[in-house]
């Protein structure tokens, strides 16, 4: 069906091999959810009680006080920054970038404003809040984050994410001790993270992506504490207005956490179908081994790396074959100017890895 569909309106196939990535449309949800999608989307609903009734529901899932459902993680760092700088004020969430507020400043390691897509920081500044890194690129303690922190700081901002410097950096949890010990909030951008109830329990607002590890279609959640929470719906009826998420998404966003907490870890053969790629070790100048996520996650990839003198071509432009060709296959290669690019299993369809491999194959030739 996809393929047809891509046929009418001249769209190339795509294989993704890079993970839930949003530039590919993050997530293929099941059939299921797709036939709640349907459903919600052809009858009527009081969209305000369903916004209650949603967060109740999503709330009791993630063991938290408090939910709201929101169209993008990427907008709940906005809503949510939104939230602790104006306090759920009426008139400083009507005024958010017409009135100044002083008590606007997010603390933020600096080697966690990253860019996902879209900088971090961006989201933070249309959020009305105004970002202070602290800590350097490489290195971020408590310290750090404590001697940023003043009378105008709103919140502290941790982003748990792979694209975030990992090395020398505090935990989500000291992040949440350091925020107690100053009396400020602390919110958690975890948008890919697939523990969802552990981040809920050490921030005040906890941040996730709908259409990633829960695999369903285009949305976010912000929860936890009331309070916060509370403060984050009334921003629906400001900033919020222009990030809506529609009836249609919302119903899919629940039967797509319905499953998730029942779902089966695959991790182990998603492992073991990647050992079709070692066919590739007989080409001179690659090796092909099983890396585990960088934030240590349960999900395994194919590294490829390439020796270009011995391959007699770079990782680069072996990327860039395979995602130029009749068939675009993207993988995860954001190690691509160290000489290897990574195939993520948990995308693939059908014969996607024996495509994959036939490629490789095809694009590296005669180098045996």
């Amino acid at each position: 069906m996809a393929n047809t569909m891509n046929a009418k309106y001249g769209l190339k196939r795509v294989i993704n091999a890079s993970g839930r990535m949003s530039i590919l449309g993050v997530s293929a949800p099941t059939d299921t959810v797709m036939e709640a999608m349907k459903s919600g989307g052809q009858n009527y609903v009081e969209i305000s009680d369903l916004v209650d009734k949603a967060g109740e529901h999503i709330a009791g899932l993630l063991q938290s006080e408090a939910a709201v459902v929101v169209n993008s993680a990427s907008s709940g760092i906005a809503l949510s920054v939104a939230a602790v700088v104006t306090e759920g004020n009426r008139r400083k969430s009507e005024k958010l970038h017409q009135e100044a507020i002083s008590k606007n400043e997010i603390v933020m390691l600096k080697g966690q404003n990253v860019q996902y897509g879209a900088p971090v920081e961006t989201m933070v500044a249309l959020g009305g809040g105004k970002l202070v890194e602290a800590g350097y690129a490489n290195e971020g303690k408590k310290e750090h984050i404590a001697d940023a922190i003043n009378e105008n700081t709103a919140a502290v901002l941790f982003v748990k994410s792979h694209h975030a410097v990992q090395k020398n950096m505090i935990s989500v949890e000291e992040a949440r001790e350091v925020a107690q010990e100053n009396n400020v909030p602390l919110i958690v951008d975890a948008a890919a993270e697939e523990d969802l109830k552990k981040y809920v329990q050490l921030s005040d607002l906890a941040i996730y992506s709908g259409s990633k590890a829960i695999e369903g279609p285009t949305s976010g959640i912000v929860a936890g504490k009331k309070d916060y929470v509370e403060w984050v719906k009334k921003q629906l009826h400001y900033i919020g207005r222009s990030m809506k998420i529609g009836k249609e998404n919302t119903f899919g966003l629940l039967q797509a956490l319905d499953e998730y907490f029942v779902k089966i870890d695959h991790s182990e053969a998603e492992k073991r179908s990647l050992e079709v790629l070692e066919s590739l070790n007989t080409f001179k100048g690659v090796t092909v081994t099983v890396v585990q996520d960088e934030a240590g996650r349960a999900i395994f990839r194919a590294r490829i790396q390439i020796d270009s003198e011995a391959a007699g071509i770079t990782a680069k432009e072996v990327n860039d074959k395979l995602r130029n060709g009749e068939i675009a296959i993207y993988t995860r290669d954001y190690g691509i100017r160290q000489g290897f690019f990574d195939i993520d299993p948990r995308p693939l369809q059908g014969d996607d890895i024996h495509i994959i491999e036939s490629e490789l194959k095809s694009i590296l030739g005669g180098n045996r």
